[in-house]
């Protein structure tokens, strides 16, 4: 995660929230107290953000002073303790609400996250997350899946070539978006990988007789179906499901051999995780 990027969205969301100041302190509170809180666990989980968390601490005030119990991607229970911060009682209720909305959030996306990855335990089927993610919080949200045992897509429309039903559509058909892409990105010198999708079996048959791609991506196929198109490919391109794939037949998927498993809800219909920074 860039230190510069992480910056701007804490200065950015404390500007939202603070306005012209933090007038509940400044009204109750003298302004050079000093004070102690903990980040109290109420819901079992996978805690993520603490390392945001800290870098947010510092960037609000540097002389605050944090300890540390436990880690990114840890299991917790409630009743744990993260972290204690102690220093200005201004600067830590300043932090208080961005800090929990960053971690209760990324925690809950990395729970979901590994509650489907142990699904899949014993097979080779990795879980992948999407772009729907919320505005301004992608790079957090991908980092909470990388924490819950999941794998990124792609950050965004830059670092990957993926082709849908609209590109395939809007350029006349599956070989002749193949064929543009590849020649697109050679007069362009860029080294990106190429995903296209398949709304069904005869697209994976056209879809290989065509060549040209590094992955085909099977959307909204039913199990027997994919189990199919799996047999079909051999090996010759990654495969990835995605599209009416739930927890409860995730598995089933995962056992028809494909690489991929892209999931949607783990960034964009989370539960967040239950905790609160109280005073100690």
């Amino acid at each position: 995660m860039k230190d510069n990027i992480l910056r701007d969205f804490i200065i950015r969301n404390l500007e939202e929230d603070l306005g012209d100041g933090d007038h509940s302190s400044l009204a109750s509170i003298p302004v050079d107290a000093k004070g102690k809180v903990k980040l109290l666990i109420k819901e079992e989980g996978i805690i993520a953000g603490v390392n945001v968390a800290v870098e947010a601490f510092k960037i609000i005030d540097n002389n605050l002073d944090i300890e540390l119990f436990i880690k990114d991607g840890c299991r917790i229970a409630p009743g744990d303790i993260v972290f204690t911060v102690y220093g200005n009682q201004h600067s830590i209720l300043k932090a208080e609400r961005l800090i929990l909305n960053i971690m209760q959030r990324m925690s809950g996306i990395a729970t979901a996250t590994s509650i489907y990855v142990n699904k899949l335990e014993g097979l080779t089927t990795k879980i992948l997350d999407t772009r729907k993610t919320t505005p301004g919080m992608r790079f957090l949200e991908k980092e909470a899946v990388r924490i819950g045992g999941g794998l990124n897509h792609r950050m965004g429309l830059y670092d990957m070539i993926l082709l849908k039903d609209n590109h395939i559509d809007f350029c006349g058909g599956i070989a002749n978006a193949i064929k543009k892409t590849n020649d697109y990105l050679k007069q362009n010198n860029k080294n990106l990988k190429i995903v296209i999708e398949a709304r069904n079996v005869a697209d994976v048959e056209l879809i290989i007789k065509t060549g040209g791609v590094d992955r085909i991506l099977l959307d909204n196929f039913n199990v027997p179906d994919t189990a199919a198109a799996v047999k079909m490919i051999n090996h010759r391109f990654e495969i990835e499901s995605s599209g009416g794939i739930t927890l409860e037949n995730l598995r089933q998927y995962g056992e028809c051999g494909v690489d991929y498993i892209s999931v949607g809800s783990l960034t964009h219909h989370i539960k967040s995780l239950d905790m609160s920074l109280k005073a100690v």
